[in-house]
């Protein structure tokens, strides 16, 4: 997640660059074969371009929409994660409790057993993240050519190159038993596992008469909506932006791109050779501005694709991290995750 208020022009740059390169040698091209080629019989009217230019803004905007829909939605998911298990730690404490048993329970093990639910519900935070992170076939990052490579880039330089990803497995080991943790991750979908762990936990509870019902009913009621939040992040994960609107809209800017240096040209030619001139920063802006719209989108519709972009997972588990573990009364703390380069992660 970038967190500056703006971006810098070395920013701009870093993202678009390329583009303004080629966009640069394409404008810079058409005005020269207008001018030293005699294209002037090779005039496009300028209102099927403006025509054209309107069709593609609307296109482009509702795919915008669409894509902040997608990452809104998944930030308000993940805000419910935290949420969620600030409850669960409250619950695990005040609802685990010698209260109910016939013979009296050691504050030691109780406080155990609030431990080992605690921390199990940490390491599902982690396992979560880890699994969202893995690169879906339509994502930049498993693409070929140059678009997985600048994508890569992308990763190391504002993204989850930031912090070495292994945080993630290291975590997971401290907050899950030895043989618990050998067992788990060989799971397909570990983060699924652990909650039914979990639940698991809770039905011994039970049985030990550590809990009762109402209270193994609200504690199993919140692991159902931990499963009902990992379902909608994994929604949002493995479903792409319809493929019919992030590619085409693509087609529809470079269309738009290419016609547009024939209009310009036209246009401005009619002021004299010095129009001309003036026509290649006009169009040049005009196509940028549209292929910046354009990028905008695609690169903002996968929110846990571990770019700049993303919602700051690995920020949140380590908030809920230190929630959780001061209600247990810990003092040995983690550091909360800071920004790197104007990006939380």
């Amino acid at each position: 997640m970038f967190i500056y208020k703006n971006f810098t022009l070395k920013n701009v740059w870093q993202f678009t660059g390329r583009h303004i390169i080629w966009l640069s040698i394409w404008v810079i091209s058409v005005a020269l074969l207008y001018k030293y080629a005699d294209l002037q019989w090779l005039t496009i009217p300028w209102l099927p371009i403006s025509l054209i230019g309107t069709a593609v803004a609307f296109y482009v905007g509702f795919k915008n929409n669409s894509a902040y829909d997608r990452m809104w939605e998944a930030r308000k998911i993940w805000g419910a994660i935290v949420n969620s298990s600030r409850s669960w730690g409250i619950y695990v404490r005040a609802f685990v409790t010698d209260q109910f048993v016939e013979q009296p329970v050691s504050e030691e093990e109780l406080t155990e057993t609030k431990k080992k639910l605690i921390y199990r519900h940490i390491g599902w935070l982690y396992a979560l993240r880890s699994q969202l992170l893995i690169t879906t076939t339509w994502e930049h990052a498993n693409q070929s050519g140059k678009t997985g490579k600048r994508a890569e880039m992308y990763q190391n330089k504002f993204g989850i190159g930031l912090i070495d990803d292994d945080v993630t497995k290291n975590e997971l080991k401290q907050f899950l038993p030895e043989e618990e943790y050998e067992r788990l991750i060989n799971y397909k979908n570990t983060a699924t596992q652990i909650i039914d762990q979990q639940s698991e936990e809770l039905k011994k509870l039970r049985k030990k008469d550590l809990i009762e019902d109402f209270r193994h009913m609200e504690l199993q009621a919140l692991l159902k909506d931990f499963y009902e939040h990992q379902g909608k992040a994994e929604r949002i994960k493995k479903f792409p932006l319809p493929r019919q609107y992030a590619s085409v809209s693509n087609i529809f800017i470079k269309i738009f791109i290419f016609l547009l240096p024939f209009g310009m040209a036209s246009e401005f030619i009619k002021m004299g050779d010095w129009g001309l001139g003036l026509s290649i920063p006009f169009t040049i802006l005009v196509c940028w501005v549209f292929m910046m719209m354009e990028l905008v989108g695609d690169y903002t519709e996968n929110p846990f694709q571990g770019m700049g972009n993303d919602i700051p997972m690995l920020s949140l588990c380590r908030t809920i991290e230190i929630d959780l573990r001061e209600m247990l009364g810990e003092t040995d703390l983690p550091l909360a995750i800071e920004e790197k380069n104007g990006i939380l992660m």
